[in-house]
């Protein structure tokens, strides 16, 4: 049986964690460095993450890498982050297959270019059967878009507007909801991800910058998770 890092819980270990990853480019300047240094800097992070996750049990793991405000930044950064996302599949997609993770992105990849989109799909493809973490790394989302995508899709076949309609077209149908959303940077808002998706999440805020955001601070935020008391709008009753 795989030892747990410390302050883990084994009995309270969230099955799903949703991570904004943010203060890349905080990072690369606080180093005089350009932001493509910080984004490199945080795939790094991201695959320690990743690693803890499966190492702490955690099920489902989603990462927002890319929402469609980053389209607003400017062209050679956003044109640099998309090949990064190539080089980034291209070099993990194996080792993450040997390790049963099952990976899928979630968002609207239509701006893409041709050949990430065709890297997602493989990627996608060739881990489908994975039973090990799933990974969703949201790319091209918006909590927004996400919610207005899947009413059209209700309204398209005719059907009436419930919450079990929208939900099964949202991009993340057949996940369960996140129980805990880290986001590091210092940043104490939600920034349009996962809007519907995280009604009853617990939110953990951190100052770690993403590059800086390793096992421990992983580890952390599980710990404080598993003080929370968690009620979903009912009333505990006290003895």
């Amino acid at each position: 049986m795989t030892q747990l890092p410390p302050l883990v819980v084994a009995d309270k270990v969230p099955v799903h964690v949703a991570v904004i990853m943010d203060g890349n480019g905080r990072w690369a300047r606080q180093r005089l460095q350009p932001r493509a240094l910080g984004h490199r800097a945080g795939v790094r992070s991201a695959r320690k993450v990743v690693r803890a996750a499966h190492k702490c049990g955690v099920r489902y793991l989603t990462l927002f890498a890319f929402s469609q405000e980053n389209w607003k930044r400017p062209e050679l950064e956003v044109r640099l982050l998309m090949k990064l996302f190539i080089s980034t599949l291209t070099r993990e997609v194996d080792a993450l297959h040997r390790n049963r993770v099952r990976l899928r992105f979630i968002g609207d990849h239509r701006e893409f270019p041709s050949e990430l989109r065709e890297q997602m799909r493989r990627a996608t493809e060739l881990t489908r059967d994975n039973d090990g973490l799933q990974l969703q790394v949201a790319v091209g989302y918006g909590g927004q878009w996400d919610i207005v995508q899947a009413a059209q899709q209700v309204v398209d076949a005719g059907l009436p507007v419930t919450i079990e309609n929208l939900e099964a077209r949202l991009d993340t149908a057949g996940i369960p909801a996140p129980d805990l959303l880290i986001r590091t940077g210092g940043e104490s808002r939600i920034s349009n991800f996962l809007l519907w998706q995280l009604a009853y999440t617990e939110l953990y805020f951190c100052d770690t910058l993403w590059p800086e955001f390793v096992d421990e601070h992983f580890a952390a935020a599980l710990a404080w998770f598993a003080d929370r008391e968690r009620r979903f709008g009912r009333v505990v009753d006290v003895a």
